[in-house]
This record gives C-alpha cells, structure tokens and sequence, in this order.
C-alpha cells in the first residue's frame, strides 16, 4: 500500500498543502484479487462516482446505503447483472461519493465492467490510492492506514487480532495521549517564555520534570512492543542448522506438512537456504532450511554453507539438528541462548538414556515417525518472547516506522529533561520538545505548529 508523505494539519483540520493531495477527480479499481470467482467487486470513489454510476447502470434508482440489483451496460449493449451499493461523502470509506459494483467473478466479465467504469470518466485508481484518500480526508490515521494491509496481510489469529486494534485506533489513541501530555508542557512552557507580563506561574521544576518523565515512561512502553510487532507482521527467523544428512530438510518437511525441501543420503544435497511460512502455536514463523554446516571443496556447496551461517546469525530461534544414531562422532553443541538442540532419528538410536545423559537440554524427535515433535514445537513457541501477545493482554506492537519516529521522539525529550535539569534557559527546552511533539505526530500523520496557540489561549486565557 502506497501512503502519502504525512501531511501538515492545522486546528484539527488538513493545510491547503494536504488537501492539494486530495485529486478532485475520480477513480475506480478491482477490489477483489483478480482471476476467476464467484464474485468480482468494482469500486468507485470521487466526486464523480454517482454521475459515473447513473450512465453505466441501468436498475432502480440508485439510494444511499441500498443495495440494488440491475445491469451495468456500454455502448455495445449488457456488460453484466451485478447489485450495486452506493455511498454518500462522508459516510463512506474514503470520505469522498462511493459506489461498489458487485459482479460475477470472472476475469474477462470484470475486467469489462471496471473498463465500463473508467469510459465512462473515472480514472485507474493508484496502489493504495482508496485507503489514501480515507486518511486525506480524515477517515482514519497512518496507523489505521498501514493497519488495513497488515490485517490482508496477517497469516496467524494474533497477528489478524493485532492489526485489528491497530485499525481500531488503539496505537493512534495512544500516540495522541502522548501528544496531548507533550503539548501541555510545551503550551506551559511558551506561554511563560512568550507573555512575561501575564499572571502566569511557571511549573515547579519537580512538577514540570515528573510531566516529562511521565511522556518519555509512555514512549518507552510502545517502543517496548517493536519485537513484538516485528514477530507478529514478518514472523520469527527460525534457522535450521547442522551437518549434512543430519535430518534438516526433513525436520523442515515435518514442520510445514508438505514436501518442502529435497530429501536424499546424499550429503550436499540442500546447496542454498529454502524458507516457508507457517504457524506454530498461532505465532507466525519464518522457516529458513540451511545447507549442511562442513568444510567443502565444491564452491557452490562452500556459497551455501556461508549463507547457512548467515541464516543463523539473524536467526531470532536456531534449530541444531544432530545425527542422534552417531553418539560417537558427536561434538557437545554450543550453549547459545537461543538455540535449541534436536537430537534426530531418535528412532534409530540404540542408547537413548546416553543421549539424554549427555544431553539434558535437547529435546528428541523423529522427522519419520513424528516422535516428539509435538514437543519439539512447544519448545521452539516458547522461546519466543512475546509476553504481553501470549498473554492476549495488549497487541498494540508498533512497526518499524513507528519505532523510528519514537525514537527521534525520545531522543528529544531525552534532551530537553538534560536541558531542564542542568538549568539551560526554557527557550532551548522548548525547541528540543516542539522536535519531540513533531516526532511523534508523524506516527499518526499529525506534524502541526498551530495549536500550540490554540492550547495557550485556551488554557490560560492569554489577553483577558
């Protein structure tokens, strides 16, 4: 989904910059995936949308909020039946006049009836370009917006339930009560800096510094969330390493249910790193199957045992798959915190009470017969550190974007409480938490100057 640069808001509304970004024309899209179905949906959003709708459908007369079944038609005579649902600006999901054409599914039949559409005076929508004009017009926040594609996106009930909070405005919510914290200091500290004159009483200082410390305490618990987020929207990196013919691609094949990878006694035989997405235990994996971890002559083989190396360095769980039917041979594996050792073909091996004697913390399987695999997945769903999203007490996790803008958020605070504390004049606090109060308004796409005014005049009565 492609989302606009944030724009500039003003008193609760958009600058004339942001709403330059709002085309006033109108635009049309499929809005199922495309190929064949039992339905196909055609969407239509502008100012526009009804003129557009009254020349290609012909049915009752079209009513807000009513779904209505008749024909959409072209010069050449019927395109298609289809029931058509139209919307007024701005109940609807972009703020602006919508109709939805809801058609049969195939792809030529679609395709002809979305073709209809644009003939008629609609434009192809842009990737993204519905969900844009909703945040635009103020439909919802950035958050919300990114929220919509992590929810199509979402492969695990947790990651669907989280991007459904986000969608919901939990994070926005959150974001707004840190700048609503944030703009109260720095309206407190302005209207002192600005109107001497005035019968305005400065904070004390411990006042003033416990109102940040109580900002940079709330910035600090969402950027705690960006692992999770992280796990929940790209899945956990689980490696799966050892020597060759150790039972890998095997373990691999096991986990995913299918026949993922190439299995055959031959060593060498996986030459490059294979990944699958799946689901353990409702967290969402990413399965990285690694080539055989040995010295080689072969330079192919030799690429692919240094990316196997590499898999395991950004690995957030590695997998060290051992040979349990060769005791003798084995080496003690290393104790890395977040490493789990697999003793495989446990099946096959004459003295499993050696091998747990040797090994206490391995934990035993069997790719063939399925023997403690069960197990072997708790293992690996417990590693996972997720406490607050297995607990299902908060999913509010932030991503990437956000976590850069709260760090520039609480870097700035950062400076304006050393400032404060070492006695530098308010002027400068002031710029370090105006820096802050921007950082953060990027998260939900709220960068103002304005109503910082606003909050003075209002709170202090400034020219009684």
């Amino acid at each position: 989904m492609a989302i606009s640069p944030s724009p500039k808001l003003e008193y609760g509304g958009h600058s004339e910059e942001a709403l330059e970004m709002v085309a006033d024309d109108t635009i049309a899209a499929l809005s199922t995936p495309p190929g064949e179905g039992a339905i196909a949906v055609v969407r239509i959003s502008g100012p526009d949308a009804w003129q557009i709708a009254d020349e290609i459908f012909r049915g009752d007369s079209i009513q807000p909020r009513r779904a209505m079944y008749g024909r959409i038609v072209d010069r050449d005579g019927t395109v298609d039946d289809v029931v058509l649902t139209a919307y007024r600006a701005p109940a609807s999901y972009t703020g602006e006049d919508v109709i939805e054409i809801s058609g049969h599914g195939g792809v030529l039949v679609s395709a002809r009836v979305l073709q209809t559409a644009l003939a008629a005076g609609a434009r192809a929508a842009l990737p993204g370009e519905f969900t844009q004009r909703a945040f635009l017009n103020g439909k919802m926040d950035l958050t919300q917006a990114e929220a919509v594609m992590d929810l199509i996106r979402a492969q695990t009930p947790l990651a669907a339930r989280a991007a459904m909070e986000q969608l919901r405005g939990r994070i926005g919510e959150e974001i707004l009560a840190i700048r609503e914290s944030l703009l109260d200091v720095v309206a407190h500290i302005e209207a002192y800096i600005d109107f001497p004159d005035e019968d305005i009483a400065p904070d004390t200082g411990a006042a003033m510094r416990a109102r940040m410390l109580a900002v940079r305490d709330r910035i600090s618990a969402l950027l705690a969330t960006a692992d999770e987020g992280r796990i929940l929207r790209e899945g956990v990196r689980l490696a799966i390493c050892g020597r060759p013919n150790a039972g890998k691609s095997s373990l691999l094949n096991r986990l995913v249910g299918f026949e993922r990878a190439i299995v055959s006694p031959i060593p060498g035989t996986t030459r490059d790193t294979i990944e699958e997405v799946l689901s353990l235990r409702g967290i969402p994996f990413r399965v990285i199957d690694t080539a055989g971890l040995r010295e080689t002559p072969d330079a192919i083989e030799r690429e692919g045992v240094r990316r196997a190396r590499e898999a395991v360095e950004s690995a957030d769980v590695v997998l060290r798959v051992i040979d349990s039917t060769e005791l003798e041979s084995l080496d003690d594996p290393s104790a890395a915190e977040n490493e789990i050792v697999v003793l495989n073909k446990i099946d096959l091996s004459t003295d499993v009470p050696a091998l747990k004697s040797r090994f206490p913390e391995a934990l035993t399987a069997s790719c063939i017969t399925g023997l403690g695999i069960p197990e072997l997945i708790d293992g690996i769903a417990s590693r996972v550190r997720m406490p607050s999203v297995a607990r299902c007490e908060s999913l509010a996790a932030i991503n990437a974007r956000h976590q850069s803008c709260l760090l520039r958020a609480m870097a700035s605070l950062e400076a304006a409480i050393a400032r404060f504390d070492d006695g530098i004049e308010p002027e400068f606090i002031s710029i370090d938490l105006r820096a802050a109060l921007d950082a953060a308004g990027e998260v939900v796409g709220v960068v103002d100057t304005e109503d910082i005014l606003g909050r003075i005049f209002s709170s202090f009565c400034i020219g009684k």
